[in-house]
């Protein structure tokens, strides 16, 4: 028996979520990217509390889904996993331009590019395999992708801000290794800021307020 593993490439379609309106006075843009086990119909709502005039929120629907529990009736979704993810990750990439050429942005809002948990590593990937000149990049309880180096994010400049924030109870928080994490990170990525709140591995919208 001679099993061969191939490959094919094929037209995909794929959902995404929007939160308010797009308009003339629209200061930010946010694109969220959610963590494992999410559908982006339900993070969405997390950015309900933010005010509905200044931000528009675009969150991109991670492509594989998945029966959570034994009950087979909630729905969650990943974006990657350790099986061909070179592969996977170009997939991911090329949905997420096309989302964005879709939506067709206003050159006058601010960009920010926000990942949590599973999230971060496609926003980081995102921004520095497309060069995105963001107004701010922002990471929330979430690894940092381990191939990603200082030189490809060159194209930023100092104004980028850049943020990492992590809740104090995270059950995932192994002090020692947050410690190592944040030295590699901040030597990629000079201009980041290490903020904690108090909860657990969540996204808290109290602490984006005041972000910009």
């Amino acid at each position: 028996m001679n099993a061969i593993e191939k490959e094919i490439s094929y037209t995909a379609t794929n959902t995404y979520s929007t939160l308010n309106n797009l308009h003339p006075n629209t200061k930010n843009v946010w694109l969220v990217f959610h963590g494992i086990g999410y559908l982006s119909r339900y993070f969405i709502r997390l950015f309900e509390s933010l005010n509905k005039e200044d931000n528009y929120f675009i969150a991109p629907q991670a492509p594989s889904k998945y029966y959570k529990g034994d009950n087979y009736r909630r729905v969650g979704s990943s974006w990657l996993t350790k099986e061909n993810t070179p592969a996977e990750t170009k997939n991911v990439l090329r949905y997420v331009d096309a989302i964005l050429t879709s939506e067709k942005l206003p050159e006058h809002a601010k960009l920010i590019v926000l990942g949590y948990s599973q999230g971060v590593s496609i926003a980081s990937r995102w921004v520095a395999s497309r060069k995105i000149h963001c107004d701010a990049l922002v990471m929330i309880s979430g690894g940092f992708p381990k191939e990603l180096s200082r030189e490809d994010f060159t194209f930023l400049t100092d104004q980028t801000k850049i943020t990492h924030i992590l809740g104090e109870k995270d059950p995932f928080f192994e002090i020692e290794k947050v410690e190592a994490e944040k030295v590699r990170v901040q030597e990629i990525l000079p201009q980041i800021e290490f903020r904690t709140h108090p909860g657990g591995h969540e996204l808290d919208p109290k602490t984006l307020i005041n972000l910009l």
